[in-house]
């Protein structure tokens, strides 16, 4: 089976162990003649990977059953930058958003067809270089939110902010599992899973279930939070396959030794690539100014001259490097190096961009 370096922005690589297994489930499924693709989402073939994945997120999170829930929706994090305020913001109400992105200024124009919302910070003036610390928050606010990880600018929290008693809420979709958080800080996070927990066509929403009794009765059924949590996630026919490899990535997380482990071989693996960029500062241009909010997820980086690109992508794609292209919006490069992909892979692109700069220099 061959195997190149996926540094695809999502849906990204996932762990093998994960595909061999999913390969056997797409035939059959705990011994029932059918493939998991066929089983009833009322069966008790779906239902154990269904709850599993359900508290095996949880345990993974550090996060307790009492306290939290967590849910598998559809329609991505899009949704939910219209689904949280529906549930959480009403007219007369203010939310505080940071804004550090392309993602984050969706959800700001979703809440505001909701409520008020206050944009407590923005590195915008920068071109997003940054994560802003010096936050604007309103008293009494709905709640605070942050994109933990900006996946085209590059950008990542290294500490989560102090909101004081005001509830903090993530977009968590392109660094969630990736590093050790203190999950129990943060009332409600979201996240399309197909960088680090899964494959496209599942969202996670993890809430804690006094967040939950605060939303509002009056929405449509399937948009709100409360049905959702009532039912397990089984009001309507859930993304089982999705489900199926949230399931599956979250044990291969247990078995690598946890967050933990995976925190450490994440840090590794961006130092370097982050390391040969900056051994040559008159050549790469990497986008994020301040190293302390780099993300470990992202890297991304510009050459100073624009002219070499299209001759460093094709060099990339000879050596079996694939996705390496920036977003259409910022163009340049991305690296994305999600939970799954090798250090391997990190060792190659340093090693060309160390052979690049010195055919170019």
């Amino acid at each position: 089976m061959k195997r190149i370096f996926n540094f695809s922005a999502g849906p990204a690589i996932l762990p093998i162990p994960v595909l061999e297994e999913a390969s056997r489930g797409v035939l059959e499924i705990a011994g029932s003649g059918m493939s998991l693709l066929e089983v009833s989402h009322r069966g008790k073939e779906y239902e154990a990977i269904h709850f599993d994945a359900r508290d095996r997120l949880l345990r993974v999170m550090g996060l307790s059953p009492d306290e939290y829930t967590a849910l598998f929706l559809g329609g991505g994090a899009s949704l939910q930058f219209a689904m949280l305020p529906m549930n959480f913001l009403r007219q007369g109400q203010t939310a505080d958003y940071v804004h550090t992105g392309e993602w984050a200024i969706k959800a700001i124009k979703e809440a505001r067809r909701f409520g008020d919302v206050n944009v407590a910070g923005s590195s915008e003036a920068s071109r997003f270089s940054y994560i802003p610390k010096d936050l604007n928050l309103t008293p009494g606010a709905q709640y605070v939110h942050i994109t933990t990880n900006n996946t085209i600018e590059g950008t990542e929290y290294s500490a989560l902010p102090d909101t004081g008693d005001v509830p903090l809420v993530a977009d968590a979709s392109s660094d969630i599992l990736s590093r050790a958080v203190d999950y129990s800080r943060l009332h409600l996070i979201y996240a399309g899973a197909q960088k680090n927990a899964g494959a496209a066509g599942v969202t996670l929403v993890i809430a804690r279930k006094s967040c939950l009794e605060r939303a509002s009765d009056d929405l449509p059924v399937i948009l709100s939070y409360k049905t959702h949590a009532k039912a397990d996630s089984l009001y309507n026919t859930p993304p089982a396959f999705a489900v199926y490899i949230v399931g599956l990535v979250l044990k291969w997380i247990e078995e690598q030794g946890g967050i933990s482990v995976v925190d450490a071989r994440n840090r590794e693996k961006a130092e370097i690539v982050y390391r040969a960029l900056d051994e040559y500062p008159g050549f790469y241009d990497p986008a994020v100014t301040d190293r302390a909010d780099r993300s470990l997820m992202n890297v991304t980086f510009r050459l100073k001259r624009a002219e070499l690109e299209k001759e460093f992508l094709a060099g990339a794609q000879a050596r079996e490097m694939e996705g390496l292209k920036g977003h259409r919006s910022v163009g340049g490069f991305r690296a994305s190096i999600y939970n799954a992909f090798p250090i391997e892979g990190c060792q190659a692109l340093a090693a060309y961009l160390h052979e690049f700069a010195a055919a170019n220099g």
